[in-house]
């Protein structure tokens, strides 16, 4: 086979060179751009005309267009009633562009800017705050659906045990446990007739940003799907509870959080017994999402002793919930 330029499954595009991109698409006049982070997609601050945006380039044959044009078609929709990076029409009047790179088609869509920092450790309103938003967002998404994953055990936690299988001997206590939550989470979920909407299914302190006065943006829906809105509660609390060492903190701030979320949409009494289960299922999702990304990000951490360190995680945050899988 000759080839003058040899394959790649994963590129870098030059800032410099996105800024004649941007000017022509958007009717920029004045436009920097720098890259922000490589990850599971690749993202740009942009300042054009004085005001700030990130544009997202989407990595190859991790979303299809389909997919792009749903997670796009729901923050337009969301942007009137919830605090949202939302999408940004070109002059072209689209929200979603391709270009070729050389591993292949990549889309672009720009956002705008979420105001704000990122916040590791949050005081009580601010966990209030950014409870009323998840609230809103479900209160926006229940019962409605969009054409991407419907998530259940199945394309969460069995997904992720077949995915983490490529680089970890399923030998391992970690992998066996993975293997025995299938069948205890399969019964917990169907016990309830749960409430369904469209999930964000990655709300944590990184994908969020707090202004001064507490107000919360919200953005990357990337891992948007369908499936049940106690997932956004659960992981959300989850979350927080990895980060509060002071388990008598954690519980004020995720009595904060649920009074937000509260004060807007709805849990019915039965479904807060599932927020454990639901944090349980999301965590392990990510590690097979960090398996599927081997080749672009995951290889420098993804090890046995890295799995190990994540599942001994989640055993500390069952056992704090009296909840035992063996």
């Amino acid at each position: 086979m000759n080839i003058n330029t040899f394959p790649v499954i994963d590129s870098t595009l030059s800032a410099e060179h996105l800024v004649g991109w941007l000017a022509q698409k958007y009717n920029f006049g004045n436009v920097s751009c720098r890259l922000l982070k490589t990850n599971m997609n690749h993202s740009y601050l942009v300042i054009a005309d004085g005001r700030e945006y990130v544009l997202r380039i989407y990595n190859h044959k991790h979303r299809d267009l389909l997919q792009v044009t749903e997670e796009v078609k729901l923050l337009d929709a969301l942007k009137a009633s919830v605090s949202v990076s939302y999408p940004i029409l070109g002059a072209d009047k689209e929200f979603v562009h391709a270009i070729n790179a050389p591993e292949g088609s990549r889309y672009l869509v720009l956002y705008s800017f979420a105001q704000g920092k990122k916040q590791r450790f949050l005081t009580p309103e601010q966990n209030y705050r950014i409870g009323t938003e998840v609230g809103r967002l479900h209160h926006f998404t229940r019962e409605k659906t969009i054409q991407r994953t419907d998530y259940s055990v199945e394309t969460l936690v069995n997904w992720a045990y077949r995915q983490t299988k490529k680089y970890i001997s399923d030998d391992l206590d970690e992998m066996r446990f993975i293997g025995n939550c299938v069948p205890a989470l399969i019964k917990v979920f169907s016990q309830l007739p749960l409430t369904k909407g469209v999930v964000h299914l990655d709300i944590w302190y990184d994908n969020m940003s707090i202004r001064e006065d507490s107000s919360v943006t919200l953005f990357d829906f990337d891992n948007c799907g369908n499936g049940w809105l106690i997932l956004d509660i659960g992981y959300y609390c989850m979350q927080l509870f990895f980060v509060e060492q002071d388990k008598s903190e954690y519980e004020k701030k995720k009595t904060a959080f649920l009074d937000g979320y509260l004060s807007v949409a709805q849990i019915p009494d039965a479904e807060f017994e599932v927020i454990p289960y639901a944090g349980l299922a999301i965590w392990i999702y990510y590690l097979g999402v960090q398996s599927q990304r081997f080749d672009n990000f995951a290889n420098i951490f993804l090890s046995e002793n890295y799995v190990k360190m994540y599942i001994g995680r989640v055993k500390d945050w069952l056992k704090y919930n009296n909840i035992e899988i063996k």
